[in-house]
């Protein structure tokens, strides 16, 4: 089999080794901030690293950036631990930022102790301004200048909680007049008087993302630090906080990397958290695992393998520059995947009675229809037949073009995995609508018993269920939750203007028996419709089915 071309964040990793690093120092991480619920964009970023330890044979981090005790719960973390695990990775170490606070307290400390770091007791308003612009130099603070004695007394007291939140601030002290804005003396410790998720009201102080992350990647040893492109700006002061720091290397002596690669945009799609959870603050969807949301628990309730997300991002590659990726190309993965996997199963969903006049009134028979055609024939299900079928309304016309090879007055079409039917007439109400049709059966054409009549050709093949035996189900059936392709972009950045209002119709339907025993999870093709998944809100008297993707590629039409 042909190799995949390498990407270029491995040609760096190779390059790396061949200067001379020792590629048993090869450690990656995956840092989400558990303040929300993975998102298929995440699901790229995870697939990168943890990659990148499978074929390196290195550890991977599940590291918990846990740095705002405002927008961090516990149930984020449990929900992003078993959505990394469901994608079926596995890491080495699971660690939280919150375990370094000490650590990076103290080497605040050695900031302030070496000159490089202050305290600004300025308005946030009164720093912005001084930051000046991409075009504009910055202006010192007034309290640049302040002692070292002055600035350890401060953040003593920051730490202890003897100022409330706004009055003081830590920043970095490098240079006002820097190219790069955000190395304008960088904030890096801010008072938060909130209960953080592990360690409660222990800290008042609360160290900046830039501050804690790359001196977390240096605590863990991490060789390279894997990021999307919104933070090349950010490798700068990546790396000057580690070069400051490089004052103990038999402790820490591999110096982290910064790369960065683009991030997985999906069109009709938003991968902002703060975005979706404005959805789920409002109500606008079922929570962050809806079906329709991109979220990886979103896409597993809906019946989304691990196996078809991997394979989308492996489709999807490693990139430098920002692109939009049709939605179809992820449907296309899932829909692939659960050709090989999902049973067979008839279900009508828009039903209309069908009886079958010369069939016997007392008759009832089984018969056998294949699972799935992938695994071969052998692997057959058994099917209640009788005189009275519910077949699909649209799969009747009363009259009829050559090109329509369903069922019409006059015409034959065969009953999947039964008979061979005719039409020969309707019954209506009286306004004229069709209650019933009626058709005559061929008794020799069984499917499968080798006869003359059964070896018929006939154009058009129909899915059916047993009116008695027939179950009833519930189906939400989904279509994309934005009605355009950059959701906010003709509104002025307004998202929820662009919420499609058809993205849920719920329908009742009429299935195969052996559906009534369908556990939550378990996922189906519904012969002609498409693939459907049993939600976690089923019960054994409303089961329901999610619909996962159509057979076709409908996305454009």
């Amino acid at each position: 089999m042909e190799s995949k071309p390498e990407n270029f964040i491995e040609q760096i990793i190779k390059e790396d080794i061949a200067s001379g690093f020792d590629s048993q120092k090869l450690k990656f991480r995956f840092p989400p901030e558990p303040n929300g619920f993975l998102h298929i964009g995440h699901a790229k970023a995870i697939g990168l690293n943890f990659g990148l330890g499978e074929k390196y044979n290195a550890p991977v981090n599940l590291r918990f950036d846990d740095t705002n005790p405002e927008k961090e719960e516990t149930e984020y973390v449990k929900a992003i631990k078993e959505d990394v695990k469901w994608l079926g990775y596995n890491w080495t170490e699971e660690t939280y930022s919150s375990d370094n606070f000490q650590q990076l307290y103290e080497w605040a400390l050695f900031l302030i102790d070496s000159g490089k770091a202050y305290i600004d007791s300025q308005t946030s308003e009164e720093m912005a301004e001084q930051k000046g612009t991409p075009t504009t130099l910055g202006k010192n603070s007034p309290f640049r200048d302040r002692t070292v004695e002055e600035n350890q007394k401060i953040f003593e007291e920051m730490k202890n909680g003897y100022h409330m939140e706004g009055v003081h601030v830590l920043r970095a002290k490098i240079d006002m007049a820097h190219p790069n804005m955000l190395m304008r003396d960088p904030i890096i410790y801010r008072v938060l008087d909130k209960p953080h998720h592990r360690t409660g009201l222990d800290w008042k102080i609360y160290p900046m993302y830039d501050w804690a992350h790359g001196q977390c990647d240096y605590i863990e040893q991490v060789s390279h630090s894997l990021c999307s492109l919104e933070f090349k700006p950010h490798r700068d002061l990546y790396d000057w906080f580690i070069e400051v720091l490089k004052t103990n290397t038999n402790t820490f002596p591999v110096f982290p990397k910064q790369r960065e690669f683009a991030r997985l945009n999906l069109s009709y799609t938003i991968m902002s958290k703060r975005k979706l959870s404005v959805l789920v603050e409002k109500n606008l969807v079922d929570g962050w695992d809806d079906p329709r949301m991109p979220t990886i628990s979103g896409l597993r309730r809906r019946g989304y393998t691990p196996r078809s997300i991997r394979e989308f991002i492996n489709k999807v590659g490693v990139a430098k520059r920002e692109n939009v990726i049709d939605f179809s190309l992820l449907e296309f993965c899932v829909r692939e995947d659960l050709n090989k996997e999902a049973d067979r199963k008839m279900v009508v969903l828009d039903p209309i009675k069908l009886t079958i006049s010369n069939y016997p009134d007392n008759k009832s028979e089984t018969l056998h229809s294949e699972n799935n055609p992938e695994r071969g024939s052998d692997d057959k299900r058994q099917l209640p037949f009788g005189k009275h079928l519910y077949i699909e309304r649209e799969d009747f016309r009363e009259e009829a073009g050559r090109k329509f090879f369903r069922l019409t007055i006059g015409k034959e079409v065969r009953l999947k995995s039964a008979y061979i039917i005719k039409c020969v007439g309707v019954k209506k109400d009286e306004e004229g609508n069709i209650l019933e049709v009626i058709c005559e059966y061929d008794p020799e054409s069984k499917s499968g018993s080798g006869t003359v009549q059964s070896l018929r050709k006939v154009k058009g093949t129909l899915h059916w269920v047993t009116q008695n035996e027939s179950v009833d189900i519930t189906i939400n059936s989904y279509d994309r939750l934005f009605k355009e392709e950059t959701p906010g972009a003709k509104n002025e950045g307004d998202f929820l203007k662009d919420i499609n209002p058809q993205s849920l119709q719920t329908i009742r339907a009429k299935a195969e028996p052996s559906l009534k025993s369908a556990a939550g999870g378990d996922t189906f093709q519904f012969q002609r419709k498409g693939y459907f998944t049993v939600d976690k809100k089923s019960k054994a008297d409303n089961i329901i089915f999610n619909k996962t993707v159509g057979l076709r590629d409908s996305w454009k039409q």
